[in-house]
């Protein structure tokens, strides 16, 4: 397995979220993003829990924030290079941010984001 620490990963993350373009990263509302070791499936690179913009009708002002989990372990365990890993990470990211605005799976691969 690749090798890189939990800040080092981190930034690579943040750094994925920089290269969303401004005007679509202004568009996400009340998500948090955490970067976290592994999830409960132990081959899933990201996770996004929440209500889609698309499905927010009756939202609320209350409401917890959404939130996208970029799973460090497996994204790790799949990559042979540095350079993968910023792959893997951009891809995982702008996957899971996809399904904050209601984009499913399905549409994704017909994207080619899979």
């Amino acid at each position: 397995m690749l090798e890189m620490d939990e800040v080092r990963f981190a930034s690579l993350v943040e750094q994925a979220l920089e290269d969303i373009p401004d005007a679509l990263r202004s568009l996400m509302d009340n998500v948090a993003i955490f970067v976290e070791d592994r999830g409960e499936d132990p081959d899933l690179l990201g996770v996004y829990e929440g209500i889609p913009l698309t499905e927010r009708h009756d939202y609320g002002g209350l409401a917890m924030p959404d939130s996208i989990v970029i799973y460090r372990l497996p994204i790790l365990e799949m990559c042979e290079t540095a350079d993968d890993v910023v792959e893997e990470v951009l891809v995982t990211v702008v996957h899971e941010i996809a399904h904050h605005f209601g984009i499913d799976d399905d549409r994704l691969h017909e994207l080619g984001w899979d």
